[in-house]
């Protein structure tokens, strides 16, 4: 697996989890772990396609 494909393997299994947090969110709340771990989920999101793009140039 090069690094490129583990980076987009990551970024999949981050939006699945982000997807799967908006919903529980949007049915019953979360508390504040939990937002706060939504959160970092994002920002982790965003680091990892800034990190997939600066890869592929």
């Amino acid at each position: 697996m090069t690094y490129n494909e583990m980076l987009g393997r990551r970024s999949e299994m981050l939006k699945r989890r982000i997807r799967d947090m908006i919903v529980r969110k949007n049915k019953n709340g979360l508390n504040a772990q939990e937002g706060h771990f939504l959160q970092h989920m994002i920002k982790e999101l965003h680091q990892n396609e800034h990190e997939l793009e600066a890869a592929r140039k």
